[in-house]
C-alpha cells in the first residue's frame, strides 16, 4: 500500500507496532516512503512526534487494524505509536480490520468497531476469502488499492461544497415558564454541528444557528450565532435565509411555549396540588421559510418520529417545501438524542426512499452532504 500511496503522489510517515516489525522490517518501509518510521512511544523520537504527526496527517489510516489494535483504539490505551498518534490527531481515520472469521465476528470486536464509529471514525470493510488460519470467509483487510481508492474518494469530495453558503440550525430550544424553568428536550446538537464541521471541511461557509449546547464548533468557515427560543432561532434564520444555498433543519424546535412567560420564578402556594399553563405555537421555522425557497436554494429537514415514521416525515417534507428530509426514530437503538451515532432514512420529492445502517453523527454528516451536492448536479 506504501508504493501505491506514493504513486498517487500522497507523502507518506509510517508508525509501527512491535508485533508488525515481525512481518516486515522498519528499515523496508522508511526505504520505501522516504521517511523515518516510528516505533516506540517511549523513545525521544516517538514521544516528540507521536503528537506533532497527528497533527500534521490529512488522514491516518491503521491498516491492518488487528483485533488488540481495536480494543486500544477504541479503548484508548495508549501503550503504542499507533494508539498515541491516533488519540493526538485531528484529522480524519479510517481503519481496516483484519482478522480470523470466528474473531470478526466476537461480540467484543464488534463493540469496538462501532465504538470507533461513534467517535467518527470511518470503518474500511473487511473482505470475503481465504484467511491466514486456512479458514474461509469475512476478516480479510481490504485490498491496499480499496483502500487508497476510499482516501482518492475522500480527499476528491474534500472542497465539493466551496462556493455554497449553508444555512444550519441545530440543538433544541428552550421556551421561558419563569426566570429559571423552560420547557425543551432532549437535543444536544451534537448531529447538527457534525454537519456543520463536515460541511466547513469540505469548503463551505456555513452559518450555525444554534440553539442551547455545551458544543463548540471548530472550524474556521463556520459562523455561530446562540439562541435560546424558537422565535430567537426564527428570527436569524429569517435574516440569513436569502444568502443561503443550502439550509438544513436540524434543530429540535420546540413546538409549544408558554403563552405568558412569569417575570418571576413561579412560587408554591399552599395546598396547590397542580398548576396550569396555557401554551401557544412557536413559530414553525422550516414551514415558514420554505414558502420564501427560490428554485436555486435546497432544503432538508429532519423528522424525529416514535412510530409512522415514513407517513409523518413524507407529510413535513410535502408541507415544509424540502428537497429531502432525513427521518431518524427514538426507537432505533443508538439513533435519535444524546448519542455519537445516528440511523437515518431520506425520503426525497419523487418519495424515494433511502435507508442507512448505524454510523457515526459525523458519516451521517456526510452521508446527507453527498445527497445535497447530488441534487445540486442534477
Amino acid at each position: 500500500m506504501t508504493r501505491l500511496l506514493i504513486k498517487a503522489g500522497a507523502e507518506v510517515q509510517i508508525i509501527m507496532t512491535d508485533a508488525a516489525t515481525e512481518f516486515i522490517t522498519p528499515l523496508t518501509l522508511s526505504t520505501l516512503s522516504k521517511n523515518p518510521v516510528y516505533q516506540s512511544v517511549t523513545s525521544a523520537e516517538g514521544w516528540n512526534n507521536h503528537v506533532e504527526l497527528g497533527l500534521w496527517a490529512d488522514a491516518m489510516v491503521i491498516a491492518p487494524a488487528t483485533a488488540t489494535t481495536l480494543g486500544k483504539l477504541a479503548n484508548g490505551i495508549a501503550d503504542s505509536m499507533v494508539v498515541a498518534c491516533y488519540l493526538s490527531a485531528r484529522c480524519p481515520v479510517f481503519f481496516a480490520p483484519a482478522m480470523d472469521l470466528d474473531m470478526w465476528v466476537h461480540p467484543a470486536v464488534k463493540e469496538n468497531v462501532r465504538r470507533l464509529q461513534s467517535y467518527g471514525n470511518t470503518l474500511i470493510p473487511v473482505g470475503n476469502g481465504e484467511l491466514a488460519s486456512g479458514l474461509s470467509g469475512d476478516g480479510r483487510m481490504a485490498e491496499p488499492e480499496e483502500i487508497v481508492a476510499l482516501l482518492e474518494k475522500h480527499f476528491a469530495k474534500k472542497q465539493d461544497l466551496e462556493g455554497n453558503k449553508i444555512l444550519l440550525t441545530a440543538g433544541p430550544t428552550h421556551e421561558a415558564i419563569d426566570p429559571v424553568r423552560f420547557i425543551g428536550n432532549r437535543s444536544t446538537g451534537k448531529m447538527g454541528l457534525a454537519i456543520a464541521e463536515a460541511a466547513a471541511a469540505r469548503g463551505a461557509e456555513v452559518q450555525l444557528i444554534l440553539g442551547p449546547s455545551a458544543l463548540q464548533p471548530q472550524h474556521k468557515n463556520i459562523k455561530l450565532i446562540r439562541v435560546k427560543s424558537a422565535q430567537q432561532m426564527y428570527e436569524a434564520a429569517k435574516d440569513y435565509f436569502p444568502q443561503a444555498d443550502v439550509v438544513i433543519f436540524c434543530a429540535a424546535v420546540a413546538d409549544f411555549r408558554p403563552k405568558n412567560a412569569a417575570n418571576q420564578k413561579i412560587k408554591k402556594k399552599p395546598g396547590e396540588e397542580e398548576m396550569t399553563i396555557v401554551l401557544e405555537k412557536t413559530p414553525d421555522i422550516a414551514a415558514a421559510l420554505g414558502k420564501m425557497k427560490t428554485e436555486k436554494q435546497i432544503l432538508v429537514g429532519f423528522a424525529l418520529e416514535t412510530q409512522n415514521g415514513r407517513q409523518h416525515a413524507a407529510g413535513k417534507l410535502r408541507k415544509k417545501n424540502l428537497d429531502f428530509i432525513v427521518l431518524n426514530s427514538l426507537t432505533d437503538k443508538g439513533a435519535g438524542f444524546g448519542h455519537d451515532t445516528n440511523k437515518v432514512t431520506f425520503i426525497d420529492g419523487d418519495n424515494k426512499i433511502t435507508e442507512f445502517e448505524l454510523k457515526s453523527k459525523l458519516a451521517v454528516a456526510e452521508d446527507i452532504l453527498d445527497e445535497v451536492v447530488r441534487l445540486q448536479e442534477k
